[in-house]
């Protein structure tokens, strides 16, 4: 039986190696990460990828492939320590990174994620709002001030801002995102409702569409109504 000390010598040997992971598998970390928080809190200290499998919906061969991209984790006949799991998935994810974001845009899609807790949860500090609104400028929302878009360069410049949240109309997207890509932003969570594409290769896009996710749970429940039909 692997000792923990091994398992741990192995994921550093297998992180120095700068691997590439496929996308699909980065995607899937999150949700590794959630539900191990989730065992955490109820006081699980190991767990099989066989009960892992049932928990997630995700075959066990799935999650062993998954985590040897990383080194692997698991002891034959242990399972995995949840919390070494947990902590290492943490600093793959940059939880404890660290890391400042901004969120451009103080309507209501920009107010609903400055009051969540969610960045929080995820080690990222909202540190300012930015808006052309004149009423809004210099005011707080949750907390967090709001400052107007002619500020943003020199803010995220001088603030080592490596995330900006996009927020605005689609029309000024591109400006805004370019802006912060001079700045130095690093990362841009794009909610502005179209697919933003930046020459700067350095910085990382993710676009957001919520009303592609509202269509798919659109067609799934019709989907379900067709087949409950055919079965009458």
């Amino acid at each position: 039986m692997e000792s923990i000390d091994k398992i741990h010598g192995t994921f550093e040997r297998r992180a120095e190696q700068k691997d590439v992971v496929p996308s699909a598998v980065i995607k899937r970390l999150p949700r590794y990460h959630r539900y191990l928080g989730d065992l955490l809190d109820a006081g699980r200290l190991r767990i099989s990828s066989a009960e892992l499998s049932k928990i997630m919906n995700v075959t066990a061969s799935q999650i062993r492939q998954d985590l040897n991209c990383f080194g692997g984790f698991g002891q034959q006949g242990y399972g995995y320590n949840i919390k070494y799991l947990y902590t290492k998935i943490s600093d793959l994810l940059g939880v404890s990174a660290g890391y400042n974001a901004v969120i451009v845009g103080a309507g209501n899609l920009g107010r609903a994620l400055a009051s969540t807790r969610m960045f929080a949860r995820r080690g990222v500090n909202r540190v300012a709002l930015f808006d052309i609104d004149e009423n809004l400028v210099g005011k707080e929302i949750y907390g967090i001030p709001v400052m107007h878009t002619d500020e943003l360069y020199s803010f995220c410049q001088r603030e080592k801002i490596s995330i900006g949240v996009l927020t605005v109309p689609k029309t000024a997207a591109y400006e805004v995102a370019r802006t912060m890509a001079a700045a130095g932003v690093k990362g841009i969570w794009n909610f502005a409702n179209m697919e933003l594409k930046l020459d700067d290769a350095s910085v990382t896009v993710e676009n957001i569409h919520l009303g592609d996710s509202l269509m798919t749970l659109c067609y799934k429940i019709k989907e379900g109504e067709e087949e409950d039909s055919c079965e009458d």
